[in-house]
């Protein structure tokens, strides 16, 4: 339930529209609208894509923290 909320808020928070990221992600707009909406279970590579494409990490996306933050990567 958090999620579809995050992943909307995320895009309107930063003035992008449905069809900009979509485009950007290489995906169907109709299948974000549903993901945004919550009709449709967000795919994971999706959820990946998404968190990589807003700077957030995967636990802030599923509501796991309210921290979104992305984990620093081992080199």
């Amino acid at each position: 339930m958090q999620m579809k909320l995050r992943i909307r808020d995320l895009r309107e928070d930063r003035d992008i529209r449905q069809q900009q990221v979509a485009r950007d992600l290489r995906c169907d707009q109709s299948l974000l609208s549903k993901y945004e909406r919550g009709e449709r279970e967000l795919p994971l590579r999706l959820a990946v894509r998404l968190a990589q494409y807003y700077g957030v990490s995967l636990d802030y996306l599923a509501g796991l923290t309210d921290d979104p933050t992305p984990p620093k990567r081992a080199n």
